[in-house]
């Protein structure tokens, strides 16, 4: 055997080691925060927890279902919110917009997707809680919402651009106009993965923290409607893990593991939706 080729089958072995360390340490990595939650915050998991509001100070026992429907109502505001504009943002740069203007308002998002969340936490702050003088579940979502934005507008261009531009051209053949062909061919072809990009995106700003400080705050009561403070998840262990109580700091582990167990959820779910219309489309 040559020198050159046994440099090569050991440098080939060598990197072949190397990245299945890596990949080995990577998922050994989620699966020992899953399972550090799962020891530390399963245990203390009960129907109270999903079904009880927090018990006062002092007080064992109690639960977080406010924080729980408070998350569900800001992601509610922001998927209403965020995911239209950034949908047709998306749209539009894929089908209409030229190279120039494309050009900036990809760069535009890009910026904006790298803006820390406090940030955005703070102009929201400024922008509707000084205005209406009071915190609220408006502001925590219209936060959450523009942090949708940019992801949305750019997974929704790449995916409508991974439509075979034959399926275009075949509408238009038949008669279709440009707009027509796109809502009723294009979009239709790209959905499961423009569904995958949203589920995706609203995973990611589920555990978001730092702005819903400077927005919605917290509640430890129910909140009616969509103008009051209210309780979140990420919040709420933020608060129950700096508490001086025992008990805080068990519910501040199971609100964690629950957290984290629905983003995991999510993010399967979606790429189990992506991988089907892969497979169809094969």
């Amino acid at each position: 055997m040559s020198w050159n080729r046994l440099r090569r089958k050991t440098v080939n072995a060598a990197m072949l080691m190397l990245t299945a360390f890596c990949t080995l340490f990577a998922a050994g990595t989620l699966l020992f925060i899953l399972g550090y939650l799962f020891v530390h915050g399963a245990r203390s998991l009960s129907w109270d927890f999903f079904t009880k509001l927090p018990a006062p100070v002092g007080e064992s026992g109690g639960g977080m279902a406010n924080a729980i429907l408070g998350s569900a109502k800001l992601l509610l505001l922001a998927m209403a919110f965020g995911v239209p504009l950034g949908f047709l943002g998306g749209v539009y740069l894929a089908e209409f917009g030229g190279p120039g203007f494309s050009f900036a308002v990809r760069y535009t998002a890009d910026l904006l997707n790298g803006v820390p969340s406090i940030v955005m936490g703070i102009f929201v702050f400024t922008l509707v809680v000084l205005k209406q003088h009071h915190f609220s579940t408006l502001a925590g979502g219209v936060a959450l919402g523009i942090m949708t934005i940019p992801i949305a507008i750019r997974s929704s261009e790449e995916f409508l651009r991974a439509v075979p531009p034959a399926l275009r051209e075949g509408a238009m053949a038949l008669g279709a106009s440009k707009a027509q062909a796109i809502w009723t061919v294009v979009i239709p072809a790209a959905k499961a993965g423009i569904i995958t990009g949203i589920m995706l995106n609203l995973a990611r700003v589920a555990g978001e923290t730092a702005p819903l400080l400077f927005t919605a705050l917290s509640n430890r009561f129910w909140s009616p409607g969509w103008n009051q403070p209210t309780a979140s998840l990420p919040v709420m262990i933020f608060n129950y893990s700096v508490a001086p109580y025992e008990d805080w700091h068990q519910q501040a582990w199971s609100a964690g593991f629950v957290l984290l167990s629905l983003i995991l959820a999510v993010n399967i779910l979606a790429r189990l939706i992506l991988s089907k219309k892969g497979a169809a489309l094969r």
